[in-house]
C-alpha cells in the first residue's frame, strides 16, 4: 500500500494474523494427530492465506515464518520448525503462484486444497530425509487429509471475506492486472473507513 497510514494498518493486520495463527496452532497442538503422526488440520493456515489475498506474498510468508518459529518456541519443540516452516513456506509459494497466475479461474478453495496437499507432501519429504523412507507409506493418506484440511481452510477464508467490502477484492484483482499488463488504472487507496456491516 502506498502511504504511511496504509502501511501501518498493513503491519498491524500482519501482526494480528500472526497472533491468531499462533493461537490456532497452539490449540491444535493440544489434540492428538489425525490418524497419523504429525497429521493436523492446519487451521492456522487460515490467517496466512488471508494475508496473501488481502495484501501480498511477502505478508503471507511473514505470517508463516513467525508463526512457525514462535509456535515451536511455545510448544517447546524446536525440531518441529523444520517441518512446519518447510511445509508452510512451500504451501505459500504454491498459493502465491496460483493466486497471481490462475485465480480467479480457479476458486480460492482450490488454491487452499492445492497448498494443503503440497504442505503435507513437503513435510513427508522432510521426515523421510531426517528419519526414515518408511514414512512415504503415509503419503497417500496425508495427501487425502490435505484435501479435507485445505477445503476446510478455504471455506473458512471464504466465509471471512464475505465480511470484507467488495472494494478490497477490486483492488486486489486490479493489482494482479497491473502486474500482468502494466496498466495503471487501479482505484486509489483510501484511508477512510469504507467497511459496511
Amino acid at each position: 500500500m502506498a502511504n504511511g497510514m496504509s502501511a501501518t494498518r498493513r503491519i498491524a493486520a500482519d501482526a494480528l494474523f500472526t497472533a491468531l495463527a499462533l493461537i490456532m496452532f497452539l490449540i491444535e497442538n493440544l489434540f492428538p494427530p489425525l490418524f497419523f503422526p504429525g497429521a493436523k488440520m492446519g487451521l492456522s493456515n487460515i490467517f496466512s492465506l488471508a494475508a496473501l489475498v488481502l495484501f501480498s506474498p511477502v505478508d503471507a510468508f511473514a505470517v508463516v515464518a513467525v508463526r512457525s518459529l514462535l509456535g515451536a518456541a511455545f510448544a517447546g519443540n524446536f525440531s518441529a520448525v523444520m517441518y512446519s516452516f518447510s511445509g508452510g513456506v512451500t504451501a505459500m509459494l504454491v498459493s502465491s503462484v496460483l493466486m497471481y497466475a490462475v485465480y480467479p479461474r480457479i476458486s480460492l478453495m482450490s488454491v487452499s486444497i492445492a497448498a494443503a496437499v503440497v504442505h503435507n507432501i513437503m513435510q513427508t519429504l522432510v521426515a523421510a530425509a531426517w528419519q526414515s523412507a518408511a514414512v512415504f507409506a503415509y503419503m497417500p493418506y496425508l495427501a487425502l487429509i490435505g484435501v479435507f484440511s485445505g477445503a476446510a481452510v478455504g471455506a473458512v477464508v471464504m466465509l471471512i471475506f464475505k465480511r470484507v467490502p467488495l472494494s478490497v477484492y477490486e483492488k486486489f484483482i486490479c493489482r494482479k492486472r497491473v502486474l500482468r499488463t502494466g496498466e495503471q488504472d487501479c482505484p486509489p487507496e483510501e484511508d477512510g473507513a469504507e467497511r459496511g456491516g
